[in-house]
């Protein structure tokens, strides 16, 4: 296994779909004792419609309240020009541009088709890349859609294609946004991404709503991916998918990964608080197991 790292995406996925709205402050707080932990790229910011996603709404407070820090990069996910202009105009490090792997999602998603979406990535990135900004594509519901069912790895594989034709990304993250996807599947879609676009670093963003996603993380990493994306606590979902829960917790991850040989630079202990006083201010429980049991071996 070979050196990965791990995104911290908690500050952006992990609260979307809360039903607590945090305030700017604690959002800065949780960024803050993120990095303490030794968490280098965050996920801090989504630069979305306030009205259709509120928990997001203060993108920009949050930004101008961030510490500036050498060695660590902030990420803004957007969808839209709109969105690109908001990130912009923030400072953000990196931008996250979602490209939605069936129609219907897609629609309910981001208000657009697929086709529409590719096209969008292509404007979008081109802006980005000339601002000096590293800009990652993740292909959405790429192991299953909420609505349109199974999602063939031709049809993802295809649109990394289209995708890489029309505006290279600097990395390509394969999601499975509603947790349905299996290792058979990282195995096939990786694999395939390797071969069309063997230049471009792959990450993954895996759920653990039907209990696959550390499975899912472990086979990603032995087929060559460089990031792996994981929330605190392991909060998380998608507001337009149903059942989407839980991302794959960060210190549940950062477990496996240690206890595999593989150095993460981030402190597990100081994760774990972090997770319980996150729990404390949104008044839900925490995901992760870790908590619970402790390291092992103490």
């Amino acid at each position: 296994m070979a050196e990965v790292e791990v995104i911290e995406v908690g500050p952006r996925d992990g609260l979307q779909n809360e039903a607590a709205i945090l305030p700017a402050a604690d959002k800065v707080r949780l960024i803050e004792r993120s990095i303490a932990a030794g968490l280098r790229r965050i996920e801090a910011v989504s630069f979305v419609n306030p009205k259709r996603v509120p928990q997001m709404a203060d993108a920009e407070a949050v930004m101008e309240g961030v510490p500036r820090v050498d060695g660590v990069s902030y990420a803004g996910l957007v969808l839209n020009p709109r969105g690109l202009d908001r990130a912009l105009a923030t400072g953000v490090d990196e931008v996250n541009v979602v490209v939605v792997s069936t129609d219907e999602f897609s629609r309910r998603n981001q208000g657009c088709t697929v086709d529409e979406g590719v096209a969008n990535w292509a404007a979008i990135a081109a802006r980005a890349h000339e601002a000096g900004l590293f800009v990652s594509v993740t292909l959405a519901a790429s192991f299953g859609c909420p609505f349109e069912g199974e999602v063939p790895a031709d049809k993802v594989l295809d649109l990394v294609r289209r995708i890489t034709e029309s505006e290279p990304p600097d990395e390509i993250a394969i999601a499975d946004t509603i947790g349905v996807g299996v290792p058979a599947q990282v195995r096939t879609l990786l694999e395939g991404a390797g071969e069309i676009a063997p230049d471009i670093p792959l990450r993954c963003h895996f759920h653990n709503t039907r209990n696959t996603g550390y499975a899912n993380a472990l086979t990603a990493l032995d087929h060559g991916v460089s990031a792996l994306d994981a929330s605190t606590g392991g909060f998380g979902g998608c507001p337009f998918a149903p059942a989407a829960t839980g991302n794959i917790a960060t210190e549940d991850l950062v477990y496996a990964l240690d206890r595999s040989g593989v150095p993460t630079g981030v402190e597990i202990a100081q994760v774990t608080e972090t997770a319980a006083w996150l729990s404390d201010r949104l008044d839900s429980p925490v995901q992760a197991l870790l908590g619970r049991a402790g390291p092992f071996p103490t």
